[in-house]
């Protein structure tokens, strides 16, 4: 099994060495390449670019003669080879001898690819204008709004690139990072400069060109309505040859009603054909002729008789995989021509699925599996990616009409009602169609992104004889694995049997998935529950924390305003004692007033004033010792009076304070 992998990763190697060196796109045609030289890489350069002494040759001649030979790929490749002249010269003897088959022109063909420049087309339209860019893929997009604006005459900082598939990008962007084709188209919107009265109109085509119109067309005979959508961009022409696909009609059978009478054109795109937006309806039907009254064999006939000035027209019965038996003498003139399951080269993989989806019905009826419309990287998403409860197995479907299987197959098996309803139940069903060698090599080149070159290389052993197939998928932790492959030869039975044995072992598979996702959340529930608590205790803590500092800034405030409020009075206190007159003696020629007064806490001050000294030297004795009239009374006894109210400018022997005396404080209510 490790040597098959080794095997199949140097086969995609390989490839795309290849596809690189020779400049071919075409997976089909560069795989085919690969395999007439049984896969040896230098062998197949050689077969597209002439070699010399195991130096590739960049003479004029032999470059001529080959794009004569092998087309547009291998003159492109050939330039490509000549600027690499010097660096694809055969590895030394030396090269160990149990390298792969490939080794020995690894090193020539990595330093072709690395000096080989991808050169892109851009299509650019602006307004009633048209520029052609063309720029090497290690180029940024900023080079071509520079050149751009050397054509237009529109500034860089005024011009907005638009067109790419991915978004909108910035100027810095390589182009070789957005992945893109060689031929692609743009347009330039500039908000800032406002379109004059001649250009508006054109700036209102150029907006409906990237709009989506919906036609709702009724096919008159079948009494059945097609709902389809198509950008403005689109040719009438392109749309009746759409039409003619799912209708069987011939585009110049075709009889139309509810065309705009502008759109005389079938070269008109939708955008300017006057039609109704966002839908607009139509109907066709076949254009009677006397040709539709001859036999059968005749007008399969007149599919190939078609003149040259018709040839826009026709359509070649061999495109959509019809035997030249069916069309000359073989059933009905309905089924002359049978339509494609899905157009060639189809740029959207939901339209070419809606398009699968109805000519499946179409053929089988109604009753069929309910096919998933999106990518097959959203298919698998779905199917694999959720919950664990919610994932299903995903089952692609691969279809091919050149095998006489697909017939049988499809009718008798996919559309069985057991069948679809064990499909809905349990699967995402996907599916494509690999009649058209480009539509395969898509697929191929699809599953070889999302799923590995093994599988890629599993579908591509298969034969046409053998499809159709049904891959069933399953969703593992690390990677996807391919549970079954069921080929086109089998039973209802045996179909139904291969689906419950898939289904036991991804419901197995399931089981697990649905304890380790249980056991999971619920370690990641008491986490969560953890966190929400321990973040509710820091939470409470930090109020806490917070509700004590302000507490103590609070205290520490008033504290302080005491501090200074004492201060304060002390102050006043000192003052008032050091202002104080000397106590007189007690024997003296002026009279003395001898005082008692009794504080509060029943301590008593005693102390001698002349008769003659002002009340107000009484209340500053009284303050000083720490009791100031503003919060105290002085009172005497008996009779009682509040001596605080008398004038203090009244002397102790007019407030009859004399000789002695015995007063009380009191503090003030």
């Amino acid at each position: 099994m490790a040597s098959d992998s080794d095997s199949n990763m140097d086969r995609e190697i390989i490839l795309a060495d290849f596809q690189a060196c020779t400049g071919i796109e075409d997976i089909a045609e560069a795989i085919t390449l690969l395999e007439l030289n049984n896969w040896d890489l230098v062998a197949a350069i050689n077969g597209i670019i002439p070699q010399e002494n195991g130096i590739l040759q960049s003479n004029f001649s032999s470059e001529a003669s080959q794009a004569n030979t092998f087309g547009p790929h291998s003159q492109a490749a050939a330039a490509a080879a000549a600027a690499a002249v010097e660096t694809a010269a055969v590895p030394p003897a030396s090269s160990s001898s149990s390298s792969s088959p490939s080794s020995s022109a690894f090193c020539p063909v990595r330093q072709i690819v690395e000096r080989q420049s991808r050169m892109l087309n851009f299509r650019v339209e602006y307004r009633q204008r048209t520029v052609e860019v063309v720029v090497e893929e290690g180029s940024a997009v900023g080079e071509i709004k520079q050149i751009l604006e050397t054509e237009l005459h529109v500034p860089v900082s005024k011009m907005q690139l638009k067109g790419w598939k991915i978004g909108d990008v910035s100027d810095s962007t390589v182009l070789r990072s957005l992945h893109l084709p060689k031929n692609n188209s743009l347009y330039v919107l500039t908000p800032d400069i406002a379109p004059t009265a001649s250009t508006s109109q054109n700036s209102v085509l150029q907006e409906s060109l990237n709009q989506n119109f919906l036609l709702v067309i009724s096919h008159r005979e079948a009494q059945r309505d097609y709902s389809l959508n198509f950008p403005g961009s689109r040719t009438i022409q392109e749309v009746k040859r759409n039409v003619s696909d799912l209708t069987n009609i011939p585009v110049r059978h075709q009889q139309w009603e509810g065309w705009p009478a502008m759109a005389s054109d079938d070269s008109m795109t939708l955008a300017a054909s006057g039609i109704s937006y966002p839908c607009h309806h139509l109907s066709v039907c076949r254009r009677s002729s006397p040709a539709n009254t001859q036999e059968p064999t005749e007008e399969c006939a007149d599919v190939h008789m078609v003149s040259d000035s018709e040839g826009d027209d026709f359509e070649d019965a061999s495109e959509f995989g019809v035997d030249e038996s069916e069309m000359f003498g073989m059933g009905s003139s309905t089924a002359c021509r049978k339509a494609p399951m899905m157009p060639e080269n189809s740029e959207n993989e939901g339209d070419a699925l809606l398009h699968f989806t109805a000519e499946f019905s179409t053929r089988y009826g109604e009753c069929r599996p309910v096919f998933f419309i999106g990518s097959l990287e959203a298919a698998a998403q779905e199917a694999f990616y959720g919950k664990a409860r919610d994932r299903k197995l995903l089952a692609i479907y691969l279809h091919n009409d050149e095998s006489v299987l697909s017939n049988v197959f499809c009718s008798q098996m996919m559309c069985a009602d057991s069948i679809v309803s064990y499909l809905s139940q349990n699967f995402i069903a996907w599916a494509w169609d690999v009649t058209k060698e480009a539509n395969k090599a898509r697929l191929l080149t699809m599953c070889t992104r999302h799923f590995g070159s093994v599988v890629a290389q599993t579908i591509r052993t298969y034969k046409t004889d053998q499809f159709p197939l049904l891959l069933i998928f399953m969703g593992k932790r690390t990677s996807n694995e391919v549970l079954n492959v069921i080929q086109g030869n089998t039973t209802v039975d045996e179909l139904m049997m291969r689906l419950m044995g898939a289904m036991e072992i991804f419901t197995a598979q399931q089981q697990e998935d649905i304890k380790d996702e249980d056991e999971r959340e619920a370690r990641e529930m008491v986490k969560r529950e953890q966190d929400e608590a321990y973040q509710l205790s820091l939470e409470a803590d930090r109020k806490k924390r917070e509700a004590q500092e302000r507490e103590q800034a609070e205290q520490l405030r008033l504290q302080q305003i005491q501090k200074e409020a004492d201060d304060e009075k002390e102050a006043i206190r000192l003052s008032l004692e050091h202002a104080l007159p000397p106590e007189p003696a007690e024997e003296g020629a002026e009279p003395i007033s001898k005082l008692r007064i009794r504080t509060p806490s029943g301590e008593f001050l005693v102390r001698r004033f002349l008769g003659s000294t002002k009340l107000q030297v009484l209340f500053d004795f009284v303050a000083s010792k720490g009791y100031p009239l503003d919060d105290f009374k002085l009172l005497t006894t008996f009779p009682r009076r509040n001596i605080t109210q008398l004038e203090p400018d009244s002397s102790l022997l007019e407030a009859k304070l004399f000789p002695q005396e015995t007063l009380f404080l009191e503090a003030k209510e």
